[in-house]
């Protein structure tokens, strides 16, 4: 039998002891979180008045338990984890003497939630520059709280940070770059505790997240804006150089520089020049095949097949890294996701900013370790 009694405003049960306990007594357990429209964002506490706990599981609708920790003297349990808004949980206690309690309570629905968008894709194989990467649906002002709660995992113990962006559409990111780029091999693993965090005026997080991905081949394709070539080094060794012509110099037309990551292998593309700022003598309308995107801004390495007098020659395109069309094929065929585009040489306009794309690479260790919330 179990009854149910309040005492100092907290939800206190009593239950009557198993026959076998021999104490004819029923244990009294208190919960700090009552009613059906208790305040999330921090632990379960269950107190016990006499005796000692033994175990307590907290549980929500879904059947998943919050974890915690029984104090050592027995009188106590704490989760290790938050209540999430909007949710029901039961309390189960069990007692040394053999009681058993029992309560329940519902946290209230959150005024406004919090959705992420992870990167890579799950179980993906991704090129050694290739980042973790969080991009979040409204603004965390709680930054600090957020990164307490996502873990990084790697099989082979890479050092790396979290660094806070702003991503090029201006909602708010973090990403997790290695110190240097990935080992071939590495298995990485993300868990994102974020259930029942407050992430500040952005709202609730409601549920965790999880993803993993392997680290694929080295793969480098270093752009020579001098040379106007590219040249795809395979772990470490030189595979073919292929003849380029990237952005004209001097103006909105010209290249980024520094390290771009491969985004996206796009296919064909409609690309038009009021997408990038490019207007009047300009302007332009193509489809383009072969299309590798490096930044969200705009800037590709793609087939370009009207271009072709200026391959290896000169740098006359506006803005991306043109090639033939054969060439642009064979480069499509090799690279992968995460592979960078090492750009040197004048006539860039600059690297791209770090939420350009992956653009953190153009970032020194200490510049980047600097954007964590907990550095």
């Amino acid at each position: 039998m179990r009854t149910l009694a309040a005492a100092a405003g907290l939800a206190v049960l009593a239950a009557a002891l198993s026959a076998c306990s021999g104490s004819g007594g029923e244990p009294e357990i208190s919960v700090n979180l009552t009613g059906r429209d208790a305040r999330a964002g921090g632990p379960v506490k269950v107190r016990l008045a006499e005796g000692t706990l033994e175990r307590v599981a907290v549980t929500d609708g879904k059947g998943e338990r919050l974890p915690g920790r029984v104090a050592a003297d027995g009188s106590s349990w704490t989760s290790g984890r938050r209540a999430a808004p909007g949710t029901a949980y039961r309390v189960r206690a069990v007692t040394e003497e053999g009681g058993r309690a029992g309560a329940f309570f519902a946290t209230a629905e959150p005024d406004r939630v919090n959705k992420v968008t992870l990167a890579p894709a799950a179980r993906s194989t991704v090129g050694i520059a290739q980042p973790l990467s969080i991009t979040f649906d409204h603004p965390v002002g709680n930054k600090a709280a957020v990164e307490r709660q996502l873990k990084v995992t790697t099989s082979d113990h890479t050092a790396g940070s979290w660094g806070w962006i702003r991503n090029y559409d201006g909602r708010d990111r973090v990403d997790w770059r290695p110190r240097r780029y990935w080992r071939s091999g590495t298995k990485v693993r993300l868990d994102a505790r974020l259930n029942g965090v407050d992430s500040g005026t952005g709202g609730w997080f409601v549920r965790d997240y999880s993803t993993r991905f392997t680290v694929g081949r080295s793969q480098i394709v270093r752009v020579d804006l001098d040379s106007r070539t590219a040249t795809l080094v395979r772990e470490g060794v030189w595979v073919r150089t292929l003849p380029v012509s990237a952005g004209t110099p001097g103006g909105q037309k010209a290249s980024w520089g520094g390290t771009s990551v491969l985004m996206a292998k796009e296919g064909t593309v409609n690309m038009r020049s009021e997408t990038v700022g490019l207007t009047g003598g300009d302007s332009y309308d193509k489809m383009v095949d072969h299309s590798m995107r490096l930044t969200w801004s705009g800037m590709y390495a793609h087939a370009a097949p009207w271009n072709a007098r200026y391959f290896g020659s000169a740098n006359r395109s506006s803005g991306c890294v043109g090639m033939s069309d054969g060439d642009a094929g064979w480069l499509y065929g090799q690279v992968r996701p995460g592979d960078p585009f090492e750009i040197v040489g004048s006539g860039s306009k600059g690297a791209p900013a770090p939420g350009n794309g992956y653009g953190e690479w153009n970032l020194s260790w200490p510049e980047w370790r600097s954007r964590s919330a907990l550095h």
